[in-house]
């Protein structure tokens, strides 16, 4: 069976880094398209970013842009979301998502097939 399964999560101080790992297993996900959503208590969830199959091009929401790195290893069927410059209000449960289609909306949540079970990241002002 297919999952996705992301680790990396935790409690840490404003200004300080995180990086997320999403590891794939029952199937390659490597010519899948990639994304990142967040979700914090009592808000909608929200689309991070995204990076295509090579991992050549990635695309990121305004708030994290030159904060937040997106990259992947296809050798270990794993992404990987680097967040730097943390801010309290990154606080969230981080899950990664994966589309087979990359003609799809990147922000959309129903456009992605495969979900992870989140891991939460705590930011401490």
């Amino acid at each position: 069976q297919a999952q996705l399964v992301e680790s990396g999560g935790g409690l840490v101080q404003a200004g300080t880094s995180l990086r997320l790992s999403c590891a794939g297993s029952g199937r390659t996900f490597n010519n899948y398209l990639m994304g990142w959503f967040r979700q914090a208590p009592g808000k909608e969830r929200e689309w991070v970013g995204a990076i295509n199959w090579s991992g050549d091009r990635t695309w990121y929401t305004d708030s994290v842009k030159g904060r937040f790195t997106i990259s992947r290893d296809n050798t270990k069927n794993t992404v990987y979301l680097q967040m730097n410059s943390l801010k309290a209000e990154d606080t969230a449960a981080y899950y990664c998502a994966a589309s087979r289609n990359h003609g799809i909306v990147l922000y959309a949540a129903r456009a992605y097939e495969y979900w992870g079970q989140g891991t939460q990241v705590t930011v401490s002002s």
